[in-house]
């Protein structure tokens, strides 16, 4: 059956898939770099402070809240690792037309993983959809009723 639908909608998702999971990797190493340099954290702790607003217990916060940030990056990343191997073995399934329906619920649970409104995540609910939606073409198959025989003196049924 042509599946050519879900194998290119499935290749634009694990590009863009890609290209998230390598800008997650920029963003942990430039949010570590500037979290982890001393003079950085001193300058923005002072810059902080000067605002009248900002008290000592609201510059901590800030930092903290750039700690944990840095944890829930990591999170994301491993969400798009596992998401980007599962939307592989949906196209591998879809291009041998070993199994369809199996292929249809990895491209959904990678589209989970991958974001839930990303683009590359509505590309693979629309793959998967697909995939449970296109059924293969019927096979005309002749109608043979056992009890005629053409040798018979009998009617042949209408």
């Amino acid at each position: 059956m042509n599946r050519t639908a879900e194998k290119v909608l499935s290749i634009i998702a694990v590009v863009l898939t890609a290209i998230g999971t390598v800008a997650s990797f920029f963003g942990v190493g430039i949010l570590k770099l500037i979290t982890s340099d001393p003079t950085f954290r001193s300058e923005m702790r002072m810059e902080l402070l000067s605002d009248p607003t900002f008290t000592e217990q609201d510059v901590e916060m800030f930092f903290n809240v750039f700690d944990i940030l840095g944890g829930v990056i990591w999170l994301i990343i491993i969400a798009l690792l596992i998401s980007l191997v599962l939307n592989i073995i949906g196209i591998v399934n879809i291009w041998n037309n070993k199994n369809a329906k199996l292929a249809g619920i990895m491209f959904i649970i990678a589209g989970v993983l991958g974001g839930v409104v990303s683009l590359a995540s509505i590309l693979l609910y629309v793959a998967g959809i697909l995939c449970f939606t296109k059924k293969p073409p019927l096979q005309d198959e002749p109608i043979l009723d056992s009890t005629y025989n053409e040798n018979s003196d009998t009617m042949r049924p209408i």
